[in-house]
């Protein structure tokens, strides 16, 4: 099966019609005022309307209050919604069903610990995504997007039961050897295919997809 890629923090035509152009799966659209990757609501409705239909649209919010989360999903379709904060399942349950959409839920792994949490969201959320726990000595961290991987060999300590998709510092070096120990067949990448944080890069979009069409024929073959 070949392996599915999110592309993240997408804000820019170019780089969206890029990531369509290389294969990409998914496009995520942040809405979290704290990230360089942050979209105005304006900026965010063009962006959806030249997004071809074969791509998966998500809206990534950080612990979002209802009216942040009902005026974006109000304003265009999106086809999951990602919940990248210390959303609970209760709070989870009452997103779904304000907004009627599938919800992927961010577990933040730095420990064997970190994986405890898990079965509380089965029944609330669709899918997962695995990111790093950020460390308590970096300054000024954000939920995500931080370049910050995770001992990958957490995700087999687990059966998990839902389809997820692995995070956390992704690039074009360390992708084959991440597919490699967790098995992912679908990842989520945003800093490692940006020229300077916040700076999607077209040819390092190319380059990365290119490597993981590869991944996927070597693993088809083997």
């Amino acid at each position: 099966m070949p392996i599915a890629v999110k592309i993240c923090g997408i804000d820019k035509v170019g780089t969206l019609k890029a990531a369509a152009n290389y294969g990409v799966d998914y496009v995520g659209f942040v809405f979290f005022n704290e990230s360089p990757r942050n979209l105005t609501l304006e900026k965010a409705m063009k962006l959806s309307a030249q997004t071809p239909p074969n791509i998966c649209k998500v809206a990534l919010f950080v612990n979002p209050t209802n009216d942040e989360i009902l005026n974006v999903t109000n304003s265009m379709k999106f086809d999951l919604v990602q919940l990248h904060g210390e959303e609970s399942p209760s709070r989870i349950q009452e997103i779904k069903e304000r907004i009627k959409l599938p919800i992927m839920k961010a577990i933040k792994l730095g420990d064997p610990e970190d994986l405890n949490c898990i079965d509380n969201y089965y029944g609330c959320v669709d899918r997962f995504l695995f990111d790093a726990k950020v460390p308590t000595n970096i300054k000024n961290p954000l939920p995500g997007g931080n370049s910050i991987t995770f001992d990958w060999n957490l995700i087999n300590l687990k059966s998990i039961r839902l389809p997820w998709m692995l995070a956390g510092g992704l690039n074009l070096e360390n992708i084959e050897k991440a597919v490699s120990i967790t098995g992912a067949q679908e990842l989520d990448v945003s800093s490692g295919v940006e020229s300077e944080i916040g700076v999607k890069d077209s040819a390092r979009i190319k380059l990365l997809m290119d490597k993981v069409k590869e991944i996927s024929i070597n693993t088809l073959t083997r």
